[in-house]
């Protein structure tokens, strides 16, 4: 499997990705974007910071100038590249793999995220073709240091809706970069934070920064139910993702906080696109219209969303994984402007997390599953057939819907797995329907809820 993924470059440090790596593909970025300044951030992994300085490197010898803004957040990168108006921007993280792992994030000017159709498949080719990793220009480009966390905090807060009450929040920054920074943003704030695992640390020695497992919040949900806390929140390793879990300790499904701030939003702007994952509840649907909005169904993936948002100059979207993209954050994601969102809902009801979210928990889903698949095109088609009198589309992958029920069956692009996410007015139609789908795929790995 190579490093050049469908949305980032990422790879096992230094056996599948190293300097030398980083350094071609700094020349081959530079190459490739023909601006005149990069932004370049990194994470706290411990082959960060040598692979950061190769990537700088690779980019100055190619002649374009750095603007190096140090440890920071992925979205920190986003906010660096607007405000500045620079050509791009390269984050050095592999975000919430394991810390063996490396990577690099990339975006265009206005943020505009490169991907594997757009972007890294050139960048690819062009490292490809290296003999040999290029000497520096005649004109090599200047490398210069840049802060922009006081900035960065008052973007932040700009999305605040009002002075907040006094809550008690449980906050796990799983050792990633979110910790670093946290008080800076929201140190002024009238908030009573329990802190889990902020100091940085690149090995994760308290769990993976994956917040979309269970397994990965077991802390942050105990800490909740002992202190008697409001909400609990969960950052990724750099930053663009958060997930919450209630005062109860349960979690608040992403695509449920997607509808709550949904409604939000459209308060203040009625007849807006809200864009969501195909994955996401019949609830997304059902609140953006009841708030007066434009639901609007897009593929998984960070660069499809992003790009039908700014077709629709879209206010918001969100996605199951726990992704938020905000227009006033160049149509990028944030996990801290995805928190404030989050403070707001809490601030305008005085009733609990669990309260508010009560009336969205109206359906039954699976979560998803996985299923080890070696055919995995001839399954799909078997489930077409098998349910060929139900509405179908395939918009990304196969999504069947009944009068109770639906579900969406995707390929993953880098193992033989596919991917279901079903959900189903009861309980029961929910498990009857799985029955049947396993019927063709076969158990679910262990594990599977993704």
């Amino acid at each position: 499997m190579g490093i050049y993924k469908a949305y980032d470059i990422r790879g096992i440090y230094p056996s599948e990705m190293h300097e030398e790596t980083a350094e071609r593909i700094g020349h081959a970025l530079a190459a490739y974007l023909r601006t005149k300044t990069i932004v370049v951030g990194r994470d706290a992994r411990e082959s960060s910071p040598s692979i950061s300085r190769a990537l700088i490197k690779g980019i100055a010898d190619a002649g374009t100038n750095v603007v190096d803004i140090g440890m920071c957040t992925t979205p920190m990168i986003y906010y660096a590249v607007g405000t500045g108006k620079y050509g791009g921007g390269a984050m050095v993280t592999a975000s919430h793999n394991p810390p063996q792992y490396t990577g690099i994030k990339l975006c265009r000017e206005d943020a505009i995220p490169l991907s594997e159709v757009a972007g890294i498949k050139d960048i690819e080719r062009a490292v490809g073709d290296m003999q040999e990793t290029p000497g520096p220009a005649r004109d090599r480009g200047l490398v210069m240091q840049n802060e922009v966390i006081d900035g960065y905090s008052k973007h932040v807060l700009n999305f605040l809706a009002g002075p907040p009450r006094r809550l008690k929040i449980v906050v796990d920054t799983a050792n990633g970069m979110v910790g670093k920074f946290f008080d800076r943003v929201f140190g002024k704030l009238p908030l009573d934070v329990d802190r889990l695992f902020f100091e940085p640390d690149g090995r994760f020695p308290n769990h993976e920064p994956n917040p979309l497992k269970d397994e990965n919040i077991r802390e942050l949900v105990a800490r909740v139910k002992a202190a008697k806390a409001d909400l609990g929140a969960a950052f990724d390793g750099d930053g663009d993702r958060c997930m919450f879990v209630d005062e109860r300790g349960e979690r608040i499904p992403s695509d449920l906080v997607t509808a709550l701030v949904a409604r939000q939003i459209l308060a203040k702007e009625k007849g807006a696109a809200i864009v969501y994952d195909l994955r996401s509840s019949w609830v997304v649907k059902e609140e953006v219209e009841a708030g007066g909005g434009r639901a609007v169904r897009d593929r998984v993936g960070h660069a499809f969303l992003k790009a039908t948002m700014r077709k629709l100059n879209a206010p918001f979207g969100g996605e199951v994984s726990g992704h938020y993209y905000f227009r006033k954050h160049w149509f990028a994601d944030s996990g801290m402007i995805a928190f404030v969102h989050v403070l707001n809902a809490l601030m305008q009801d005085s009733r609990p997390a669990s309260a508010l979210v009560a009336p969205l928990r109206r359906y039954f889903a699976t979560g998803e599953i996985n299923f080890h698949v070696e055919d995995k095109d001839g399954a799909i088609e078997k489930i077409s057939k098998k349910f060929a009198e139900s509405k179908q589309d395939r918009l990304d992958g196969i999504t069947i819907e009944c009068a109770d029920w639906w579900c969406n069956v995707r390929k993953s692009n880098t193992e033989p797995v596919l991917r279901l996410n079903l959900e189903a007015k009861t309980a029961a139609v929910r498990d009857a329907a799985l029955k049947e789908i396993m019927a063709i795929t076969g158990p679910p790995e262990t594990g599977a809820k993704h």
